[in-house]
């Protein structure tokens, strides 16, 4: 069990203090994190980068509340998630934290406006129905509503999933690789509706990627090997993004 840290920062949506997560001991220990500290800045768009097993998504989920630290403390806005219980960790997630998933997680018996609304639903709410119409209408879903996972593109979906995301005004969206599974076209207009709802909404997105492009719609990309923060780069573009990652070996 991790212990919150006596002092509580203030300023950042999300971050992580002396985080370790370790898998095994002795000879087959694994720290798929080594201690990593950092935060992320309100407002802003941030990419995580590094080989596979640099510890990538095992940051983002224990930044979410998704997997527990070894040790160390995690926080979103002013809460530590080690001092929450199960319920209190659940609703949390569900009020302050936004997913956007590769595989999309769309609810295939629903229609696209019953799963954008679907964690409001759960939480027993309604929501900002003024904000909800601005999210569908930024990401160009207004006519697609009534429609199911299974007649919509693969960008239709991701969209749908997006807009999930928002629905809620969530203090922090995490993504993990938005774009895997899109054509470059539609990556690019879910990407451009990110860098949109960073600029225009005011939200804050940490995305995971393998790809220097996706990484190029952020503020700062957080480059991660052998569990540890290497490098950071803030206003990256593609180029500059593949030869940072030419020189760790991606």
């Amino acid at each position: 069990m991790t212990e919150a840290p006596t002092t509580i920062l203030h300023g950042a949506a999300a971050g992580a203090i002396d985080a370790f997560k370790i898998y095994g001991s002795g000879d087959s220990e694994v720290r798929a994190l080594d201690g990593v500290t950092v935060e992320f800045e309100v407002g802003k768009f941030t990419a995580i980068m590094g080989p596979s097993g640099s510890g990538k998504s095992t940051l983002m989920h224990s930044l979410a509340g998704l997997d527990g630290l070894t040790s160390g403390a995690v926080y979103i806005g002013d809460t530590y998630l080690a001092s929450l219980k199960d319920k209190e960790l659940t609703e949390l997630r569900r009020e302050k934290v936004g997913f956007i998933f590769q595989a999309y997680n769309l609810i295939p018996t629903l229609s696209a406006d019953e799963n954008i609304r679907l964690p409001l639903l759960l939480g027993g709410t309604k929501g900002d129905e003024a904000w909800i119409t601005r999210v569908i209408e930024t990401v160009g879903l207004k006519d697609r509503l009534k429609h199911r996972p299974s007649e919509l593109s693969g960008g239709q979906q991701q969209r749908v999933a997006v807009a999930r995301a928002l629905a809620s005004k969530p203090t922090i969206i995490f993504a993990d690789e938005p774009t895997g599974n899109l054509d470059s076209r539609s990556g690019a207009e879910i990407l451009d509706f990110m860098r949109r709802a960073v600029n225009e909404l005011g939200q804050t997105i940490v995305m995971v990627t393998h790809d220097p492009v996706a990484a190029s719609y952020a503020d700062r990309v957080i480059f991660l090997a052998d569990g540890k923060i290497v490098d950071e780069m803030a206003d990256p573009t593609a180029d500059k993004v593949l030869d940072r990652m030419k020189r760790f070996g991606e």
